[in-house]
């Protein structure tokens, strides 16, 4: 009879699960620090709330004569809440019938993937539905054009705040750059589930989106400096005392928890996951909404309407 507490080889295995989902994971938003070229993962408590910035302010006269003093000209950096922080739970199961009849890589290994990937997809879901609402905003005859524009407008507007550029970065619809380029050879790279081209029209890295990500007729961009990752670490938690121990990463910056089980009573595996983690533009009016083309027309029609009631009421 092997004595207590001896390490079976399912506790290594389930250990390795946890391990290798984990550093999946976090080498996924690794290589996207990489391909934006930001490296500023800010650590927050659960509760903390995110600001989106904004600066608001007046140039003042410089046509000052001899011997009369200069105006100040007055700017501030305004903030509204964006979100808090919060520790947010998920969990998939998968049962003993389903690993007997397609084997323990199709029915686990493969959810595993999934699982993962919808996490990330969450996470980069939700920045994309965020870079929508940026407030440097124009419209462009052509695709060309709104890439130029998207990228002069962040430029220029963080100059304004006395902020370095050292790069953009660009999200378009993936239907768009293809119908752009044609049959032109260029090389889309497609890495942990991200499709970027680098080094495009000025731009460090164009993403390549969905419909449902950013709209046809539509350029996105912002500074790399505007962009920040916070997280919540679930290893500084007291978890742990309540029974729920989940296995993080082994670095400083720990992005997921991770934890694996069978379920007996229901004859499961269990997985579960735990993450904090917002990737935010921190200055909302450094974000240029570029629209082009057909979306650019219905773009300015809806603007002359709303300016022809605002005159009417």
């Amino acid at each position: 009879m092997p004595k207590n507490n001896l390490i079976m080889t399912a506790d290594i295995q389930v250990t390795a699960r946890e391990i290798d989902f984990v550093t999946r994971f976090e080498r996924n938003w690794e290589h996207l620090q990489e391909i934006l070229g930001i490296m500023r993962p800010i650590k927050k408590q659960p509760g903390a709330v995110l600001k989106s910035k904004y600066a608001e302010g007046k140039l003042e006269s410089g046509n000052v004569g001899e011997g009369e003093e200069i105006p100040y000209s007055k700017f501030v950096v305004k903030e509204k809440d964006y979100a808090e922080m919060t520790i947010e739970k998920y969990a998939k199961a998968v049962s003993i019938e389903s690993i007997k009849d397609h084997g323990y890589e199709n029915a686990v290994q493969m959810t595993d993937d999934e699982f993962l990937f919808e996490l990330q997809t969450d996470v980069t879901g939700r920045f994309y539905a965020y870079l929508n609402t940026g407030e440097l905003t124009s419209s462009e005859s052509t695709f060309q054009m709104a890439l130029a524009m998207a990228k002069g407008r962040v430029v220029n507007k963080f100059k304004q705040m006395h902020r370095n550029v050292t790069g953009v970065v660009g999200f378009v619809n993936v239907l768009d750059v293809y119908e752009y380029l044609g049959a032109a050879d260029i090389t889309v790279q497609n890495q942990f589930g991200f499709q970027y081209i680098k080094d495009f029209m000025g731009f460090n890295t164009i993403f390549l989106l969905a419909e449902d990500e950013v709209a046809r007729g539509k350029v996105l961009a912002t500074p790399v400096e505007n962009i920040v990752m916070y997280y919540v670490d679930p290893n500084e938690s007291d978890f742990a005392r309540a029974g729920l121990i989940y296995t993080t990463g082994a670095g400083e910056t720990n992005l997921i928890g991770f934890h694996t089980q069978g379920n007996y009573h229901t004859a499961v595996s269990e997985a579960f996951a735990i993450m904090g983690f917002t990737l935010f533009a921190e200055y909302i009016d450094a974000i240029a909404v570029i629209s082009f083309g057909s979306a650019a027309t219905a773009s300015t029609k809806a603007a002359k309407s709303t300016a022809k009631d605002s005159s009417l009421s």
